[in-house]
């Protein structure tokens, strides 16, 4: 592994950064609504979680982006690159369509949900507003994907740099009504979304047609026509990759909504506790990133070895990371949550469930960095069945029964959560070195 350490190192630590930008926005939205109260709070935290758990069904439909172009890449193709990131764009605008209506259909099925009276009148308005970011927010995603798996990461982390700014300055505007704008409250943090979504669009396309326009090869080299076969291989890779995400964001969204049934206190420290874990999970994620490009690349040049050796050396990285971050949640868990709030019962319920997320930890890094190692092998099929079977069969109905029937409320729901995660965790694990052990046994063609 130790061949290997440096390039993994040089990929993934820029993804990570741009990865903490991207949470980052969300942090920022909690804590300047925050002022607002605890039901702002739970908003504008469950509002986007919702939104987000249609809007994965994109991003994961677009991580077959990674597989092709890695592997495109790592063969010499650059053409074919071009050529996946015109198809991906043409998955997107479809894609654009049909998530939009989705969103639209989410946001009139809200007072099904079950959602605290206080929560639910200022929810509403936050998602239609946030609609609007969906066609820069899947561009994104398709610029983002093929750069970064040509292991250009760099403008990615310097866009979500701006594009925290962009929020930022918009929050600060728009909320509370500075510079001669109305205060909007929490349509203000939604319309500063929205603007922070169209910079990272707009400047990852920049990026692209300068880097592109002097090259041979270049974007003017291959038609922008419609290609239904490539369409229809990202379909086939990347529904299953969008399967695992929804199952594993779906159940956090299907914890805010139980949470939010409890009392808007329990909703913000589940949405507090969230933000914070979800913060620490971009190291995972930019190492997962970093295991799907690097095995990819390896799979296209005819290298399976170097290809588990890039798998083991993500996750062993990443184990060192959350065995850190599991004993930060459990020594300092009030000084966290106090970062967010000084409501003293939000405060008091945060810090029992920062002391259930330090147990899985180190199981969520391993399930997501063996997801992204499988799916530079072109497995998305395996993650998705893993995360149902243990998320949704047997993690939800147990955070049900020690929630609502055991009384033990928001903690007994990520009691639930983590019990989800370990059983993903360890399985994912088991099947990344079955099927990279056997690949390497094979002989080569």
């Amino acid at each position: 592994m130790r061949n290997e350490l440096r390039p993994m190192l040089r990929l993934a630590l820029p993804v990570i950064v741009a990865e903490v930008g991207w949470i980052s926005m969300g942090l920022v939205d909690t804590v300047m609504v925050g002022p607002l109260g605890a039901a702002a709070i739970g908003a504008v935290g469950t509002g986007s979680i919702l939104y987000m758990a249609v809007m994965v069904v994109g991003f994961g439909t677009l991580y077959a982006l990674d597989t092709f172009v890695s592997q495109s890449f790592g063969a010499g193709r650059i053409d074919e690159c071009h050529r996946w990131l015109f198809a991906g764009l043409q998955v997107a605008a479809v894609l654009t369509v049909v998530l939009t209506a989705l969103s639209m259909l989410l946001v009139w099925m809200l007072p099904a949900l079950g959602l605290h009276p206080d929560v639910l009148v200022l929810i509403k308005p936050y998602l239609w507003r946030l609609l609007w970011s969906t066609p820069p927010l899947l561009a994104y995603a398709v610029f983002r994907r093929y750069l970064q798996a040509m292991h250009i990461v760099r403008p990615v982390m310097y866009a979500l740099l701006l594009a925290n700014a962009v929020n930022m300055a918009g929050n600060w505007v728009l909320i509370y009504g500075h510079l001669g704008f109305a205060p909007l409250g929490v349509v203000g943090s939604a319309y500063a979304t929205v603007l922070a979504r169209i910079a990272l669009a707009v400047f990852l396309f920049v990026v692209i047609v300068r880097r592109e326009r002097a090259n041979p090869s270049g974007l003017h080299d291959v038609p922008f026509a419609w290609d239904f076969t490539r369409n229809w291989q990202i379909v086939r890779l990347g529904v299953p990759a969008a399967g695992q995400i929804v199952l594993e964001v779906g159940i956090f969204a299907a914890a805010s909504a139980l949470a939010g049934r409890i009392a808007p206190a329990a909703l913000a420290a589940h949405q507090i506790v969230l933000n914070i874990i979800s913060f620490i999970f971009m190291a995972p994620l930019g190492f997962s990133t970093a295991a799907a490009v690097r095995v990819g690349h390896a799979i296209g040049r005819g290298d399976p070895r170097a290809a588990r050796e890039a798998g083991w050396t993500a996750l062993a990285l990443t184990t060192g990371l959350m065995s850190a971050s599991a004993t930060l949640l459990a020594l300092e868990p009030r000084w966290l949550v106090r970062l967010f709030t000084n409501d003293a019962e939000v405060i008091q319920i945060g810090i029992g469930l920062l002391l259930v997320a330090a147990v899985f930890q180190l199981f969520d890094g391993v399930q997501a960095v063996a997801t992204g190692a499988l799916r530079g092998l072109g497995n998305t099929h395996t993650p998705m069945l893993v995360n149902l079977v243990g998320h949704w069969l047997m993690g939800l109905p147990v955070a049900y029964v020690l929630c609502f029937q055991r009384g033990l409320g928001a903690q007994g729901l990520w009691m639930g959560l983590a019990f989800g995660l370990i059983v993903t965790g360890v399985v994912l694990l088991g099947v990344w070195h079955k099927q990279s052990l056997a690949m390497t046994a094979r002989p080569r063609a």
